[in-house]
């Protein structure tokens, strides 16, 4: 059989194998992360549905991304500071009350129903300096202010978290 033609049936049976998925595959991409991931339906990335849970450098954030083994996929990075502002829903949510009995009014979180275990999550993108060259930050995504942060420096771990994303697969080449 041609080359081509097999790549033509491939192409076929991959562009009616989602129309036959489970009620719980079709959940993905309609809300909260069913597995430990979720999709984002409007840009089609694929999420972590939680953060690494506690304080990480940048570089560090960057190499957990890199290690990260969920739902059969390996090719996990961190994300750019526009992915992270993509997955912001700024719609308002009450946090836990503090001790003092005081609500907070905070301005979003993250879609899909992600977790985050801290305030902000670092992204790839590097701060650039004057000259337009990589200075010693990158950019952070605060969910609860829905603001970008050029603060840190990629050695800083206080506060900081990694949530990591992966592109669509593009199955046999098909588009």
């Amino acid at each position: 059989m041609n080359a081509n033609v097999v790549l033509f049936l491939l192409c076929a049976v991959a562009a009616i194998s989602p129309a036959q998925s489970s009620t719980e595959d079709r959940s993905l991409t309609q809300g909260a992360p069913v597995r430990d991931y979720w999709i984002d339906p409007s840009t089609g990335l694929i999420w972590a549905a939680k953060d690494n849970g506690g304080n990480i450098s940048w570089k560090k954030a960057i190499k957990y991304c890199r290690d990260l083994r969920i739902g059969g996929y390996s090719d996990w990075t961190l994300p750019s500071i526009d992915e992270l502002q993509g997955i912001y829903d700024g719609s308002g949510f009450a946090a836990a009350p503090p001790r003092n009995g005081a609500e907070w009014g905070l301005a979003g979180k993250p879609k899909g129903g992600l977790f985050l275990t801290g305030a902000r999550e670092w992204s790839s993108t590097r701060v650039l300096d004057d000259r337009g060259h990589s200075s010693g930050y990158a950019w952070q995504f605060d969910f609860p202010h829905g603001k970008r942060w050029p603060y840190d420096p990629i050695g800083h771990d206080g506060g900081l978290r990694a949530l990591c994303v992966r592109s669509p697969e593009v199955r046999f080449g098909c588009r």
